[in-house]
């Protein structure tokens, strides 16, 4: 036979009897059987009749049998018995197969005898013979190790292991090794685990007979099944909002480190490149260089604001940010550091212009309506379209306080008297202050700056003033526009919720009066700005502040009718009809269409389009006979500019219309006093200014 075939024959006897062939004697091998109790041993000795095979054992060599403990037969023994085992000889040990029909038998020499009789010879044969196991024919290292006890005894543990392993209840922390069981564990000595391992059932027929033919001594421990390895990343600190967009969220949970997110919020503005920075430090220095003793002069000044690129305007704040030498100069060492320190900290015009303004005091990011004064004074030097005003030194004040005043109003939305750079930075001021060096006629720059709007407001505000201390009460206000305003509206102006003097910051109070508390020519600023043009967002607080008499931020319908029942009396008194306050209060809810039923907001005030109609029903009696009487339908004239624009326009034609009258006519009034001649006057001068002005441009 080649040794493909003994191959493939040592294969299949593996398979079939559990034992492993050596090609040696001289390695012993092992015989594999399950642990399992439930499972069939295959009967390698069926066709033997075993009854048989024993009687004809005993009656053969009974003795030599008996002596030799040899291995019988025992139906009782269970599992056991349906397997063929060998016992030892008594002359030696060998296995003791019995076989029937002419099998030969094996002696304790592994020969057969040849006989038929059923005994065997414990002699030695003279000449070789095949041997068998159950039939089979077998190649000489095919010897069995384990005898009927020995198998019973492991057949008895394999059978007590699994009645403990099913009757055993597991623990929760079962597979679970703590830290000391660890320890433990390696302190231990290793032991050799048991030699029987289960019978393979899975796996291919080349892998098992692979692992029959290694026969290892000692059987390998079963490794648990790793686990596979996590990468633990370092652990990232970052938030990630929840109402952000999906593809965002989802970067940022798929990075392994945090985003770089760059700066999106300056407060101060985004930093300019430093070489714009370090250019203009050149520039500066290299003027200071020019400079005698290296100082700089109020005259030669407009230089160092060219070099700064700043507007033309921001000239003397600029010069006074400094500390001035005693012969009034700008030392050129402490304006180059005042400037690198300001470029390193404010990099947009509106932070430089409050930087400037407040003279470089980091703790005061605003701006104070005294800090204006040199600006608007500046202005008032320097600009070509107020050079008439220079001759009357009296008036420069007056106009500098209305210009602050009307800045305040407008910029100021807060109400705190502290202008910030987020105001600002709202509001049109520093574009209405670039504008001054472009524009000749300062009556064109309406806002803030117009000497016409300035005129009228001070026309009106002298009016009333009848003792001309500056100061007006309750009684020269209720003159104003004729009696138009309601006198319990007077009442909550002077109650210190609108004016500025009692508020929070201003520590001047109230000046009182003999008829009461007195408005300061500031406040009346914001009085009349406020009355003229209802629509503006200022106006829309400023009167919603008045009627809300108890503070609550509502107008509710008992604060309407409250000021609704002076006008009825009003109304009655001079014969017009009246409408009922039920009607009345359909109609303004009606027209403002209030969030919240029963009660009017300022949010609902500044939602709606009609506010100024809605405020002068509840008290100014004239305006609103004026809206009661004017066509829908009918166009205004110059849509295009606001309320306050189209009245200040307005006032001073009638102004210069009045004045200019008296001037030329023949019978004038001889007992007017010494101030409204002065006035006539000025009017009449501002008049032939304007004229000479008109004039020139023709020519041009």
């Amino acid at each position: 036979m080649d040794e493909v075939s003994r191959e493939e024959e040592r294969l299949i006897n593996a398979l079939k009897t559990g034992t492993v062939l050596n090609s040696s004697d001289s390695i012993l091998p092992e015989v594999i059987t399950s642990t399992l109790p439930d499972r069939d041993v295959p009967d390698y000795g069926s066709v033997v009749d075993h009854r048989a095979q024993l009687a004809g054992l005993s009656s053969g060599a009974g003795s030599s049998h008996s002596a030799s403990g040899g291995g019988i037969y025992n139906p009782q023994s269970g599992p056991v018995g349906a397997m063929v085992t060998a016992a030892s000889a008594g002359n030696g040990g060998g296995p003791i197969v019995a076989a029937t029909n002419g099998t030969p038998t094996l002696n304790g020499n592994g020969t057969t005898n040849g006989t038929g009789n059923g005994t065997t010879n414990h002699g030695s044969g003279d000449t070789p013979s095949v041997k068998h196991w159950n039939g089979v024919p077998m190649k000489p290292n095919h010897i069995p190790i384990l005898n009927i006890h020995q198998i019973r005894e492991q057949e008895k543990l394999s059978m007590n292991f699994t009645r403990n392993v099913a009757t055993t209840r597991l623990p929760k922390d079962f597979g679970r090794t703590s830290v000391d069981d660890e320890k433990k564990l390696n302190m231990q000595p290793k032991t050799i685990p048991s030699p029987i391992r289960p019978f393979l059932s899975r796996g291919s027929v080349a892998e098992r007979v692979l692992i029959f033919e290694k026969c290892p001594e000692k059987a390998p421990p079963r490794e648990r099944v790793k686990e596979p390895v996590k990468l633990q990343s370092k652990p990232v600190n970052r938030l990630i909002p929840p109402n952000i967009h999906a593809t965002l969220q989802r970067h940022l949970k798929n990075s392994t480190k945090a985003p770089y997110i760059p700066q999106f919020h300056f407060p101060n503005g985004k930093p300019p490149p430093t070489i714009t920075t370090e250019t203009t430090m050149q520039r500066l220095e290299q003027v200071f260089d020019k400079m005698p003793n290296y100082e700089c002069t109020r005259d030669s000044f407009q230089v160092i604001v060219q070099m700064c690129q700043v507007p033309q305007y921001w000239r003397l704040p600029l010069f006074m940010c400094t500390q001035l030498t005693p012969n009034g100069a700008v030392d050129g060492d402490k304006f180059l550091h005042f400037w690198r320190q300001m470029t390193s900290f404010c990099h947009d015009a509106a932070s430089r212009f409050v930087y400037i303004m407040s003279r470089g005091d980091r703790t005061r990011p605003y701006i104070l309506p005294e800090d204006f004064a040199p600006l608007i004074q500046d202005v008032v030097d320097t600009h070509p379209g107020l050079a008439f005003l220079k001759e009357a030194a009296e008036f420069h004040s007056r106009y500098v306080h209305t210009v602050i005043a009307r800045i305040f109003y407008n910029v100021n939305r807060s109400w705190t008297g502290k202008i910030t750079t987020a105001e600002l930075r709202k509001s049109n001021l520093l574009d209405v202050i670039q504008l001054l060096e472009e524009e000749e006629d300062i009556n064109q720059i309406m806002a803030y700056f117009s000497y016409e709007h300035f005129y009228v407001i001070y026309c009106k505000f002298w009016e009333l003033d009848r003792d001309h201390d500056l100061y007006i009460d309750q009684q020269d206000l209720a003159r104003h526009n004729d009696h138009a305003l309601s006198s319990r509206m007077i009442e909550r102006i002077f109650s210190g919720c609108v004016t500025r003097s009692p508020r929070r910051g201003n520590n001047n109070p109230m000046i009182q009066g003999p008829n009461g508390p007195k408005m300061s020519y500031t406040d009346f600023v914001w009085f009349l700005l406020a009355e003229e043009d209802k629509s503006h967002p200022t106006a829309i607080e400023y009167w919603f502040r008045c009627m809300d008499v108890d503070g609550d931020g509502v107008l509710s319908m008992y604060e309407l009718e409250y000021f609704y029942e002076e006008q009825q009396h009003r109304m009655e008194s001079l014969g017009i009809e009246t409408l009922p306050f039920e009607d009345c209060l359909c109609q303004m809810l009606d027209m403002i269409k209030p969030a919240t039923p029963g009660c009017v907001t300022l949010a609902d005030l500044k939602r709606c389009k009609m506010t100024p109609i809605f405020y002068d029903t509840f008290f100014n009696l004239e305006k609103y006979m004026e809206h009661e009487q004017r066509d829908p339908f009918a166009q205004r004239e110059n849509d295009d500019l606001s309320d306050w624009d189209r009245y200040a326009a307005q006032e001073y034609e009638l102004l210069v219309a009045e004045e200019g009258g008296d001037t030329q006519g023949k019978n004038s009034d001889d007992s007017d006093d010494s101030d409204s001649e002065k006035i006539s006057l000025r009017i009449s001068w501002r008049e032939r200014y304007l004229r000479k002005r008109r004039n020139k441009k023709k020519r041009r």
